[in-house]
């Protein structure tokens, strides 16, 4: 055992380390697999399998031309052809409101909810309230035309819109609604500049001299 320890001592003392680093990468070349080289001479080139992943991408277009087609065949005869309708308006903007029997589908000009609020859970949360309030999240789809202003406040205008509507399904509605506020049309507007002044009431810095 100490025979060996002594030789395996010595062995690793002969050994020298050179810092010396290569300038250039050296190269690895691996071998041809046997059966390749066999192929080869055989004559039979090998075929190796492929693996070829398809992925098909709906462009945001088709999807708007089957939620068009989807809208019309359910409301015949247009927005003006509805029974259960509501229009609602904030600021600038203005919304037309269809409510029909459905599983809680919102299509606003053509596009899912989700996707024309740009994910916003506010924005959201204004169109779902009305719904949300009497417990007919699941029950109804909204059918949405919506134009001006923003999207802040066309939200703010399906609420209002869709809480018009939901009183024609039952007048028994309006307590509820009416006490949540959601009957109410929000007048508050951008005040207009006033000349002289640097926006509606902020004044220009007084300077005395």
């Amino acid at each position: 055992m100490t025979a060996s320890i002594l030789a395996l001592t010595s062995s690793l003392s002969s050994l020298s380390f050179s810092s010396h680093v290569a300038q250039k990468p050296t190269t690895v070349s691996f071998p041809r697999s046997r059966s390749a080289s066999i192929a080869n001479i055989c004559g039979t080139p090998s075929r190796t399998p492929r693996l070829v992943v398809s992925a098909t991408v709906a462009s945001p277009e088709l999807e708007t031309v089957n939620l068009k087609k989807y809208v019309k065949s359910r409301l015949p005869g247009g927005f003006a052809a509805q029974t259960i309708i509501g229009t609602g308006r904030r600021k600038c903007a203005i919304a037309r409101v269809v409510l029909q029997e459905g599983t809680g589908k919102v299509v606003i000009n053509y596009r899912d909810a989700k996707e024309y609020l740009q994910g916003n859970p506010l924005w959201l949360q204004y169109v779902k309230v009305p719904l949300v309030t009497l417990g007919y999240e699941s029950n109804y789809d909204v059918f949405v035309k919506a134009h001006g202003g923003g999207l802040s406040g066309q939200a703010q205008a399906i609420s209002l819109g869709i809480a018009r509507a939901l009183l024609k399904v039952s007048e028994d509605h309006r307590r509820p609604l009416r006490k949540e506020g959601l009957l109410t049309r929000d007048s508050r507007v951008v005040e207009r500049k006033k000349p002289g002044l640097k926006k509606a009431r902020k004044a220009p810095q007084f300077s005395k001299r």
